[in-house]
């Protein structure tokens, strides 16, 4: 095994201990994050917004900056992806119990990559493709109000269906509308949970990087529209804000196609994963050891390779259910260097255009805000 393989901290906090502490403290019951007992819990989600990047940015979100100390921050889990961190936040698991074990995954049943946010159809039932009973499923059991606010174009999609199921999705287009929409779930009154997603920094990084003016400009606009909305909270409503992954800029010229280097991509039958962390399924009979040392001897310096069975060992995916395990890769690929790693023979120019990347065990991307406001704030 090689040495020094990244975990998550002993002890630490994860995406997946939010919303069942917002259950329970809803219940007036004690909870992983002690939160205090409040009628109604709001989860902001931001996509992107990594606790690096927003202390490095902090003149430009006084109200989230502000929220945030040493203990406001938390860890994802692995992989920094949005498919598996919004399932692990929406189920109270890792992926290795409730199976979205990347962005795009190994659907072994009809030999093929399915991309998890997108990629669904009628041969991928997103009632048994995503293994657990979510939260908001928990929460009504409760006799509790589950509510969703989130953007027109995800509320049918597969995706939802998966990791969502059990809410009430409330559609609103822009950032200030999903706010509205959620003070009016509010001001109805019923005790319950809502969880509000605002994907807009975490696609400006895509397209134009973290660092850029475009995104700055995303956080201050989010910045003021949580300001506004934490000062109308009710004695008795809480507000947690927190996000899926962080993200890194890599440049175009960081970008390492793998078909280039026939080692690398031998015996390989199918490469799923992101760009950050690979996910190498091989042919029947392939040589692994040969492919792990190929690897090993070009990338050893600028990401983890380990094979399937070290993954397991180190945590990376918690606990793993038998039915998930063929989902992982045989070899993973996980980027600790500012590099991107992409199959040529399938990605496109669009899809390499992307700047701000995610996926893999920085820093950057696994570590991520855990703001209170309201009833949850800190006394």
């Amino acid at each position: 095994m090689p040495t020094m393989l990244p975990t998550a901290p002993d002890a630490a906090l994860t995406l997946a201990d939010v919303l069942p502490a917002c259950r329970a403290a809803i219940a007036g019951e004690p909870n992983a994050l002690e939160l205090p007992s409040a009628r109604q819990a709001v989860v902001l989600l931001v996509d992107g917004l990594g606790a690096a990047a927003l202390r490095i940015r902090s003149g430009h979100a006084r109200t989230l900056a502000g929220a945030m100390s040493k203990r406001d921050v938390i860890h994802s889990g692995f992989p920094t992806t949005t498919a598996a961190a919004l399932a692990s936040l929406c189920t109270g698991a890792a992926p290795g119990r409730h199976g979205l074990v990347g962005y795009t995954v190994l659907d072994g049943s009809h030999d093929r990559v399915v991309n998890q946010l997108s990629g669904w159809d009628a041969r991928l039932d997103p009632a048994t493709w995503q293994r657990l009973p979510t939260v908001f499923e928990r929460v009504a059991a409760d006799g509790l109000r589950a509510s969703i606010v989130g953007p027109p174009k995800y509320a049918s999609s597969g995706f939802t269906a998966a990791v969502l199921r059990g809410a009430d999705y409330h559609a609103a287009k822009s950032l200030d509308e999903r706010f509205a929409a959620t003070r009016r779930i509010l001001d109805e009154g019923r005790p319950g949970v809502v969880y509000l997603y605002v994907p807009e920094l975490d696609m400006t990084a895509h397209a134009s990087g973290w660092e850029s003016g475009r995104w700055t400009d995303q956080l201050e606009t989010l910045d003021a529209a949580v300001r506004r909305f934490a000062a109308g909270l009710g004695p008795d409503e809480g507000l947690l804000v927190t996000a899926d992954h962080g993200v890194l800029d890599v440049p175009a010229s960081s970008h390492m196609l793998i078909d280039a280097h026939d080692d690398l991509v031998a015996g390989v039958r199918h490469v799923a994963g992101d760009p950050r962390c690979l996910q190498l399924h091989l042919e029947p009979g392939a040589d692994r050891d040969a492919l792990v040392e190929a690897w090993r001897r070009r990338e050893g310096k600028r990401a983890w390779i380990v094979t399937r069975e070290e993954a397991l060992d180190a945590g990376w995916f918690g606990e793993v259910d038998a039915a998930v395990l063929p989902r992982i890769g045989d070899v993973l690929v996980a980027a600790r260097g500012l590099v991107a790693y992409y199959d040529g023979r399938t990605s496109t120019a669009q899809g390499r255009a992307m700047i701000g990347q995610h996926g893999s065990w920085t820093p950057e991307e696994t570590r991520v805000p855990l703001l209170r406001f309201g009833a949850f704030a800190r006394r």
